[in-house]
Formats: C-alpha cells, sequence, structure tokens
C-alpha cells in the first residue's frame, strides 16, 4: 500500500517536469499554470527650462556746476557774490593787474572820451587787482541787476558816494574798508594810478553777504553751430570812443579777441594779451550824471543795437533791458537769443555808429 502511494507520487512530479520540459501546448486537462504579466511604467523626460533675467542698471551723472558769468564748468556750484571793481584805463595805469581773471569786464566812457573799466570778478580770485578808481553814477545799472554784489572802487564825488547807498550792493571801497584790502604799490607807478586791492580778502570782508549773481548771458552747448546769420570776421573791428581807439581781432590760436588799445597789443602787468572768448558791443546811448554835468553817465535801461563778436564770428542784433533789476537780453535778426561761446565775456559801451570792420 505504501509502495503504491509513493508509486503514484513519483509518476505525478515525473508527468509535471515532463509537461514543463516539452515546451509544447497545454491543454485543459493539464494543470493549470499561472501567468505573471510584468507591464513597465512609461518612461518620463523632465525637462528644465532656465530663465535668464538681464538686468540694466542705468547711471546717471549729475551735471556738473557752471559759473554762472562764464559758462565755464567748475568744480563746485559758485554761491559767493560778484564782485565788480573799477579798474583805470588811463595810459599811466597800464598795465592793468589782475584784469585776466575777471569774468566779465564793461568797458564804459567818461570825462575826456577816454574809458574805464569795471570788472567782475566771480570765479576766478586775482591777487592783486587794480590799479582802482573812483566811481561813476553810470556804474549803478551794472550792479542792480546782480542780485546784491560787492562794490569796490577808490572814492568819487560826494554826490555819486551819497548816491550809491540807495544801491543794492555791498561797498568795500577803500573809504569803507581802507588798509583792511587796499593799497599802494610803486615801482615806477604813482598815485592815483596804485592803489590795488584782492579778491581773496574783499569776499572775507564781506562776511557771507551778498547774493549769488544771476547767469547774464546765453551760451551755446559744447558742438552746437552759430546761427545762420553769423559772419566770418577776419579783421579788426575799430572802436572809437574818440579819445581811445580800440580793436579787437580774432586770434585762431588763443581762441579769443585780441584787444589793440591806440595801436599797441593790450597786455595785463604778467605780459598776457586781452583776447577774451567772446566781445559785444552794445551801443547806447549816454546822458549827462547828475552828479556832475561834465561826466557821461551809460544809459543801460531800454533798446539798441548790438554787435556779438564770438568763435571768430559776428553776429548782428538788438539788446533789450527793461527794468534795472533785468538782465539785458541779446536777439540776432530772427529774434533768437545770441548764445555765447563758454568763457571770458568784454562787454564794450560805445555810442551808436562808432565800431567799423577795417577793411583787408
Amino acid at each position: 500500500m505504501r509502495f503504491s502511494i509513493r508509486l503514484a507520487s513519483t509518476l505525478f512530479i515525473l508527468g509535471v517536469l515532463s509537461a514543463a520540459c516539452s515546451g509544447g501546448s497545454t491543454s485543459a486537462a493539464d494543470a493549470t499554470t499561472s501567468t505573471t504579466t510584468t507591464t513597465l511604467a512609461p518612461s518620463t523626460t523632465t525637462t528644465t527650462t532656465t530663465t535668464t533675467t538681464t538686468t540694466t542698471i542705468t547711471t546717471t551723472t549729475a551735471p556738473k556746476p557752471t559759473a554762472q558769468l562764464t559758462g565755464l564748468e567748475v568744480a563746485e556750484e559758485l554761491t559767493r557774490p560778484a564782485f565788480l571793481v573799477k579798474i583805470d584805463n588811463h595810459e599811466r595805469a597800464r598795465p592793468q593787474i589782475g584784469i585776466n581773471a575777471a569774468d566779465v569786464v564793461f568797458e564804459e566812457l567818461v570825462e575826456g572820451n577816454i574809458t574805464r573799466f569795471a570788472a567782475i570778478f566771480h570765479s576766478q580770485e586775482a591777487d592783486p587787482v587794480g590799479p582802482v578808481r573812483s566811481a561813476r553814477t553810470g556804474d549803478f545799472e551794472l550792479l542792480t541787476n546782480l542780485n546784491t554784489p560787492i562794490f569796490g572802487n577808490s572814492g568819487g564825488n560826494p554826490t555819486v558816494l551819497q548816491l550809491l547807498r540807495n544801491v543794492d550792493a555791498i561797498v568795500l571801497s577803500d573809504a569803507t574798508v581802507g588798509s583792511a584790502a587796499y593799497y599802494r604799490i610803486y615801482g615806477g607807478r604813482k598815485a592815483p594810478h596804485n592803489l590795488v586791492t584782492d579778491t581773496a580778502t574783499i569776499w572775507r570782508l564781506a562776511k557771507d553777504r551778498g547774493g549769488t549773481p544771476p547767469q547774464i548771458f546765453e551760451y551755446r552747448e559744447d558742438g552746437k553751430a552759430l546761427v545762420m546769420s553769423a559772419e566770418t570776421v577776419t579783421t579788426p573791428i575799430r572802436i572809437n570812443y574818440g579819445g581811445y581807439r580800440i580793436e579787437y581781432q580774432w586770434d585762431k590760436q588763443a581762441q579769443g579777441w585780441a584787444r589793440t588799445q591806440q595801436g599797441t597789443p593790450h597786455v595785463d602787468a604778467d605780459g598776457v594779451r586781452i583776447a577774451p572768448a567772446n566781445v559785444i558791443i552794445q551801443f547806447i546811448k549816454y546822458g549827462s550824471s547828475v552828479a556832475f554835468a561834465g561826466s557821461p553817465e551809460a544809459r543801460l535801461i531800454g533798446s539798441g543795437d548790438v554787435w556779438v563778436l564770438t568763435d571768430g564770428r559776428l553776429v548782428v542784433g538788438t539788446w533789450q533791458r527793461s527794468t534795472s533789476e533785468d538782465t539785458t537780453t541779446f536777439m540776432d535778426a530772427a529774434g533768437n537769443p545770441i548764445e555765447l561761446t563758454p568763457g571770458r565775456t568784454w562787454v564794450a559801451l560805445p555810442k551808436p555808429g562808432s565800431a567799423t570792420i577795417l577793411a583787408e
């Protein structure tokens, strides 16, 4: 019996192994075979998108400050007042001292049909400056539109000095501050043509009084061309004041208008030729001063003709100033502002019809 069970088991196992090894088909009568199916998960590709952000940094450079009376760049904004001082132009007063450091110089007619200068110092200092001479009533309108400037002079007619007290200016003259700012030099110079001062002392004595001057001229931006009406001038332009003949001629190398006085090159005490970047020939009328009938008084309120010399050319136009507080405007024939070259400017104040362009 045990033998029969063992034999049956052995036969069953052999049958299963035979079916597994035969590789043939399996019928329904055969033993059940378990089939396992493996399903692979789909392949997943991950794409990483990198976004590059470009940041543009715009750096704005603040414009550099410019000097109010020259239009030239300066290291820092100028807030001190302008210093206008009367400078002698008598033949015994030449050569003048420090005058090439002035931002603006006015040349006005005085007694005897000669001229005297009103020099405005602001962006540069000068030590010494002179010879310093007396005031005239015609100086007042040179002061009233400068926002309380400092005025320097050596005496004057009693009536002039009395009227000067009503002018909006800080008077630091030899009479008000004396030897604290004024002294005489010699070496061939004699009184009254040898009194001098210096700008640093004057500004110190002002003790923060006075206001910053306004910009009194229009300036061209770098590279901007002059108006079409500008005429190239190659010959001297002569101004006849009666007693003095003044000439200006463009000096390309110096980039300025070289000045000649009475047929002689006009130089300062250092031997440097006077050759400002701009010359404004403002034709004005003269009246008689209330202080002295024989003293010409420049009439600077109103309008008239003007010749502007800049960048080697001449622009013909008109000038206008409505009130004492207004700055003078200079317009070309089309009514556009005449723009100067940044730099020093000399303003001639002759009578109408007293300037000519010399022939070659």
